[in-house]
């Protein structure tokens, strides 16, 4: 049995408090593991009829999981206006980020799960990574080469070699190093956090047609390829670089565990296609286990009950599912 899961509650401005408690709602139905939310109560009761359970420690979050919705606090939020965001919330939702985080790392927690976050307002408080996913590896002393985004659904899942940088800027961060990095930790996180012994890892080329031999970009004979055969000589089933736009069908689908892509969109177009309303992203590579629905914080809807928690719940599951089978090999 793992210990309850951590959920911060991102921007208290969006969706996040919403679908956290939608979660808890769907507790018994989905069978869901115990969880809490990490930030300020408030946002929460400002969307939410339901119960509320304040708890001091994690340990207490499972006696009080079936009576309300566990919640740990964290600093005031400032007045919480759903789908206003202010620096007020930015600097509680990176509060309730870094107390979840710690929570997780030191055991008291199982696993870590992250509603969405405004990265404009956070930029506003000094926050300096690209992301969620940059700032939790940072705090686990892991090199952001070898954390990866991993975006997962039922039926898909991809990996965004490089991630939130210009479309211009993308050749230019593609190494063979770098390529070579991904595919190693992604490689580990499916067999550590999914149970596939012999991950199948396609890429997907950079160019249209995957470059046609050179002729319309170079980029796949001069750093896809031979990234693709250093990890093959290592060991991990490698394959590609193929054209993207033939890697995304269902046929083509069942010949890979995850999908390498060279950029953001060639990755999370196909993605929240298939799984907009169940798309996870995984952080694979890290010394714990952290998972957020893939979507953002939807202010242009918060507070008016009409957020789809589906992504939250599969992060939840998706977590504890990791967590449990991380927990059983170290056993």
């Amino acid at each position: 049995m793992i210990q309850p899961l951590a959920v911060s509650m991102g921007d208290p401005a969006g969706i996040g408090p919403e679908i956290i408690a939608k979660a808890w709602d769907e507790r018994t139905r989905r069978a869901l593991p115990p969880f809490f939310a990490v930030g300020d109560a408030r946002a929460v009761q400002a969307v939410w009829p339901g119960p509320i359970c304040h708890i001091r420690e994690p340990a207490e979050a499972a006696a009080a999981f079936d009576r309300g919705l566990p919640v740990l606090g964290v600093a005031d939020g400032g007045e919480i206006v759903p789908g206003h965001p202010d620096v007020d919330g930015a600097r509680c939702a990176l509060h309730a980020l870094e107390l979840a985080q710690g929570l997780v790392r030191s055991g008291a927690a199982g696993a870590l799960v992250t509603a969405p976050v405004s990265k404009a307002q956070l930029y506003q408080i000094g926050f300096t990574h690209p992301g969620q996913t940059e700032f939790v590896a940072e705090r686990c002393g892991i090199a952001g080469e070898n954390a990866v985004m991993m975006l997962a659904g039922p039926d898909l899942r991809v990996v965004p070699i490089t991630t939130h940088i210009p479309l211009s800027a993308v050749p230019g961060q593609l190494t063979i190093e770098l390529i070579a990095a991904k595919g190693r930790a992604t490689a580990r996180g499916l067999m550590r956090n999914f149970g596939i012994l012999n991950p199948r890892l396609a890429f997907a080329g950079v160019n249209p047609h995957a470059g046609e031999s050179g002729k319309i970009g170079r980029e796949e004979i001069d750093i896809l390829i031979p990234a693709v055969e250093l990890l093959r000589s290592e060991g991990i089933d490698a394959t590609g670089p193929f054209a993207a736009d033939t890697m995304f069908h269902a046929r083509a689908r069942a010949g890979y565990d995850a999908a390498m892509c060279c950029y953001h969109d060639q990755a999370l177009i196909p993605i929240k296609t298939l799984h907009f309303d169940e798309g996870v992203n995984i952080t694979l590579g890290l010394p714990i286990v952290r998972t957020s629905p893939d979507h953002g914080t939807a202010f242009g809807i918060a507070g008016q009950n009409i957020a789809e928690p589906g992504a939250m719940i599969a992060a939840i599951a998706m977590a504890a599912d990791a967590a449990t089978r991380r927990a059983a090999a170290t056993a």
